[in-house]
């Protein structure tokens, strides 16, 4: 069983609450901005991406952009891995809480479903990586866009290691959906993944009494409050970043932020160092989270002000074109995307992939990996 041990009246609100009022103001003020500018969905989409790889950094796993990036648009140029998947799972959890009624994620109905997501979409995804690996190689076709001469058409020994890339997203594919909750009881379970004695229903529950116990608390306290509860409690076993998605959706029931934008928290708590966010004083850790909801806003305030610029230099450079012109469109894309491929410019703009580079050289976008092969491009 598990001890009621997170009591709300144990806890001094009093040093909590100027950082949680100020982290309040600066994120209702950012939600204001980008509800008002013309780069606001794309600062929303982009922070999609951004804060899904920062919720894996928080737990010890390394992703990169780029890789996000393309897994998302199914231009992987290589066999996904597991951290990637994750942040996959990640990733499209935060468009279907920012897709649906702001009390949606925190109703029963929302509970269940994302906690079942959590179980599956890894399962899913490695699926789509056996389909992506299997008869065109992830290889072969992403080079086909992606390269810069005929040096990156896949060749023999790229294919031989694709159906040997093929063979282990099958076996991986084939080990998650083992484990996928519904197909198996505990006890059939592998002791070696699951601890047998971890009941997350107890445990969601406490949770859920936590949040009840918040509920008189302003938005952002609640929001505080509920992120450690839910890393204290330990509530999935496999999906700690749930409750930190969970409360950006308080944050969005509450009205601190509006519409389809959830606040990506992630961005900023990545910035805390680690002994401020698991420090064994709980007080501790509700001041660090605080100063990550703070330090989210900041983020996103300049990361607003470096898009719209960045908008309006790339603008400069439509004037004078033909009615045409592909570049409006490529500009619409590169604002919504934080990094964009040949491949994916090929496939938006429906040209060629030499068409596609030609354009991106017109924008002046900047190639991101400093890779030679398999390039992407972004902003400044």
């Amino acid at each position: 069983m598990i001890s009621m041990a997170y009591d709300l009246s144990r806890i001094s609100m009093t040093t909590l609450m100027q950082p949680a009022f100020d982290a309040g103001i600066a994120l209702t003020r950012l939600d204001e901005r980008i509800t008002r500018s013309p780069v606001g969905q794309g600062f929303i989409e982009r922070s999609q991406f951004t804060d899904a790889c920062a919720s894996l950094w928080i737990d010890g796993e390394l992703v990169h952009l780029e890789d996000l990036v393309l897994h998302d648009a199914t231009r992987d140029i290589r066999t996904p891995t597991h951290e990637l998947t994750i942040a996959r799972d990640v990733l499209r959890t935060r468009r279907r809480i920012a897709a649906q009624t702001p009390g949606w994620a925190l109703s029963p109905d929302g509970l269940r479903s994302l906690r079942g997501q959590t179980s599956s979409a890894t399962a899913h995804d490695a699926d789509s990586a056996v389909a992506t690996s299997g008869a065109k190689p992830d290889v072969g076709a992403v080079g086909e866009g992606e390269g810069e001469d005929s040096s990156d058409v896949a060749s023999p020994i790229d294919a031989e290691f694709a159906a040997i890339d093929a063979v282990l997203a099958r076996s991986d594919a084939a080990i998650k959906e083992a484990r996928t909750p519904g197909r198996a009881s505990a006890r059939e379970k592998d002791p070696l993944v699951y601890d047998l004695d971890w009941d997350e229903d107890e445990r969601l529950d406490e949770w859920r009494s936590v949040l009840r116990q918040a509920n008189d608390l302003p938005a952002v306290l609640q929001a505080i409050v509920v992120v450690d509860a839910w890393n204290e409690i330990l509530v999935l076993q496999h999906a700690p970043w749930l409750g930190r998605l969970l409360a950006a959706s308080i944050l969005r029931q509450a009205g601190v932020t509006s519409g389809a934008h959830l606040a990506a928290i992630n961005i900023g708590l990545k910035t805390i160092p680690v002994d401020r966010r698991r420090h064994r004083d709980r007080e501790t850790r509700l001041l660090a989270i605080a100063h990550g909801f703070l330090a989210a806003a900041e983020i996103g305030m300049k990361e607003h002000d470096r898009l719209t610029l960045a908008r309006q230099m790339m603008e400069r450079k439509l004037s004078g074109r033909r009615t045409s012109s592909k570049l409006p469109e490529l500009v619409e894309l590169v604002m919504a995307k934080p990094l964009v491929s040949a491949g994916m410019v090929a496939k938006t703009l429906e040209v060629t992939p030499q068409a596609a580079r030609r354009i991106v050289a017109e924008l002046g976008l900047r190639e991101m990996t400093g890779r030679g092969r398999f390039r992407a491009w972004g902003v400044l």
